[in-house]
């Protein structure tokens, strides 16, 4: 089942039925129940509600924190020890990939994300500058995760390479990440071999492309969760990224008026442009 926020609310997609749910959407999704929640819902007919391109909205809403996780994939350690070796950080990365406690860190406020279709931004005083495609859960306020979205975790990794001291500005910015472009509820988790797939298009041809599957993931998604709510806690839920496994090679850095296409396909399609 996908849930999509938009422009006109809540629209539930099952089985090729459409349904409209008035209800806050922040509200709506935190809830342990989500999935049972949903599916008494989807046994009605349906009332043809539409979703009508350019009126998905950010998964992320209300007072929803987005909360991300670092080297969870081994090409992520690699990446972020060859960046920041020339700041004598090149070990930290190696640590956290090997150590109990996972790196996790605040990622946006939901202004600060945009939804499928919008634009991204990269900063302009940044030199390098990459997305990252990421899993992201879906989690209520109890640590429950009840849904899995796309997110790209926009970054600087010139900033980040400089110092690993400047992630939070690598990181947090205005526009600095995609969410979307909708909500899967599912009963079980996502299986290992579920792919992740990114493609970047400048002037209609591809620039960069890769792909990666969940099962080469380290951490498991309980893991990271358990970590995020040991002292915090999110009474509106919260949604956590899960890391990259793909990784551009040091000669690309995006530029304004990329197009950049995230997959994963039980969800969908994740599309940014850059500005």
């Amino acid at each position: 089942m996908k849930l999509f926020h938009t422009d006109h609310g809540i629209i539930l997609e099952y089985e090729g039925r459409y349904y409209s749910i008035e209800d806050d959407w922040a509200t709506f999704v935190n809830d342990d129940d989500l999935y049972q929640k949903l599916r008494v819902i989807a046994e009605g007919e349906g009332d043809g509600a539409q979703v009508q391109a350019g009126t998905l909205r950010s998964v992320a809403a209300g007072q929803q924190e987005v909360w991300a996780s670092g080297v969870t994939y081994f090409n992520s350690k690699l990446a972020r020890q060859e960046e920041s070796e020339k700041a004598g950080g090149g070990t930290f990365y190696e640590r956290v990939y090997v150590a109990d406690r996972p790196e996790l860190f605040f990622k946006a406020t939901p202004a600060r994300t945009v939804a499928s279709g919008g634009l991204v931004h990269i900063r302009k005083d940044s030199s390098w500058d990459v997305p990252e495609p990421e899993l992201t859960l879906v989690v209520t306020s109890s640590g429950k995760i009840v849904g899995y979205t796309i997110g790209n975790d926009m970054s600087s990794r010139s900033i980040e390479g400089e110092n690993p001291l400047y992630l939070p500005q690598a990181k947090t910015y205005d526009a600095c990440a995609g969410l979307g472009p909708c909500i899967l509820v599912t009963e079980a988790p996502l299986p290992p071999a579920t792919v992740i797939s990114m493609s970047v298009l400048r002037g209609g041809a591809s620039v960069f492309s890769g792909e990666v599957n969940l099962g080469q993931m380290k951490r498991k998604p309980e893991e990271l969760v358990e970590y995020l709510f040991r002292e915090c806690t999110f009474p509106y839920g919260c949604l956590l990224m899960t890391g990259t496994g793909i990784v551009p090679t040091a000669d690309f850095t995006l530029q304004s008026g990329d197009e950049i296409r995230i997959t994963i396909e039980p969800i969908g399609t994740l599309l940014n442009t850059v500005k």
